[in-house]
């Protein structure tokens, strides 16, 4: 696998363990030791970051649907009848995916050449 292909697919790899943290049953979430916002805001946040890296031209689409797939993958939970949907989680959520967008658009922007 070259490292292009393998820089695509961690974002969506990254996108299921995302889904599967937020559905699964409430005794599978990982565990650590900080807090369940810094969690959840820290995944979304690497999420995203690895979608607009491995995105640069369409940074602005993965914004718009991160942001609002945070939404969308909180409703999930209520698939789960361990998992309770809460509107702060999802605003931490849509806020951890848009600072990992900002972070990843200004890396794109050192990185890449200006389109001409």
């Amino acid at each position: 696998m070259t490292i292009n292909r393998l820089f695509k697919f961690l974002p969506w790899l990254a996108l299921a363990a995302v889904i599967f943290a937020t559905v699964s049953p409430i005794r599978l979430r990982p565990q650590d030791f900080a807090s369940v916002d810094v969690d959840r805001a820290g995944a979304f946040a690497v999420m995203a970051l690895l979608f607009v890296l491995a995105y640069p031209r369409q940074w602005m689409l993965c914004a718009i649907l991160l942001i609002a797939g945070a939404g969308g993958i909180e409703l999930l939970q209520f698939l789960s009848p361990s998992r309770h949907a809460h509107l702060d989680d999802a605003l931490v959520k849509a806020a951890g995916a848009a600072t990992g967008c900002l972070i990843g658009w200004t890396i794109n922007r050192m990185r890449l050449p200006a389109p001409a």
